[in-house]
């Protein structure tokens, strides 16, 4: 009792401080179960569990049935996937840019590529990385269920330092238009310096980087900070940045500084 009667008062700053930092735990979070999995749940365990949920309980057929599973599993269970906000900033570049060769480095349990592929073009086409096999294979599940067929989407059970060189072999003479990464986050850097390297990105490619609020997206938003010329932070939502690409003979707009 007298521990409670100690705790009482504190019990409003607990709650303002959880509260005032909500979004910076739950990535916290997510990205200890991607780092440290054994020590969280057991990772196959929780994407068993996803899968499971999903599979079960929508209908089959409907991407959109399949996405609103995914928001009733996260209200009870821990979950990877973006969610309806961060999803619906991704839905919205997807409409805007339209494009032909989407690139998403951590497919988890097929929730983001659910969401790019219901609203690409016709021609549009979405080249997905997955570094564990067991979640691979439960992502590749769900995004057939929802409708979509492998003639739409390749899935590349490696990691993506081993994907982006062979990349080349998927997307022929094309072009990556939208980039979205939600794979490790200390991986970032050195990916976007990877896709750079190898020439596979538009020019006016537009990239979207999961849980940069986290220290170990550091390393990657100090670059972007040190080539205006090259990137154009347009917006973040919960962690989620977008960034423009452009061509280094063209004038960027003037974007805001990550450092700000």
């Amino acid at each position: 009792m007298w521990f409670l009667a100690i705790s009482l008062p504190l019990l409003p700053v607990i709650i303002v401080t959880v509260t005032r930092y909500w979004d910076e735990l739950g990535a916290l979070y997510q990205h200890l179960l991607r780092v440290t999995p054994k020590l969280s749940w057991q990772s196959p365990v929780c994407v068993r569990s996803t899968h499971s949920f999903v599979f079960t309980n929508c209908t089959h057929g409907q991407a959109e049935s399949v996405l609103e599973t995914f928001h009733l599993y996260a209200q009870t269970h821990p979950s990877l996937s973006l969610g309806p906000q961060r999803g619906e900033l991704l839905d919205a570049v997807v409409r805007r840019v339209a494009p032909s060769w989407t690139l998403e480095l951590g497919t988890h349990c097929g929730y983001a590529s659910v969401r790019i592929l219901r609203l690409l073009p016709p021609t549009g086409r979405l080249v997905t990385v997955e570094n564990d096999v067991t979640t691979a294979e439960a992502g590749e599940e769900v995004i057939l269920v929802a409708g979509f067929k492998h003639s739409q989407f390749q899935l590349m059970t490696c990691p993506s330092k081993d994907a982006i060189p062979g990349l080349r072999a998927h997307v022929g003479q094309g072009l990556l238009q939208l980039v979205l990464m939600d794979h490790e986050v200390g991986q970032y850097l050195a990916d976007l310096l990877a896709l750079e390297q190898e020439g596979l990105m538009a020019p006016d490619c537009v990239l979207l980087f999961n849980n940069t609020q986290l220290p170990a997206a550091r390393s990657l938003l100090q670059h972007v900070d040190s080539k205006p010329e090259r990137y154009t932070v347009r917006r973040e939502l919960h962690g989620l940045l977008e960034l423009q690409r452009h061509l280094l003979d063209t004038p960027a707009p003037q974007g805001r500084s990550l450092s700000e």
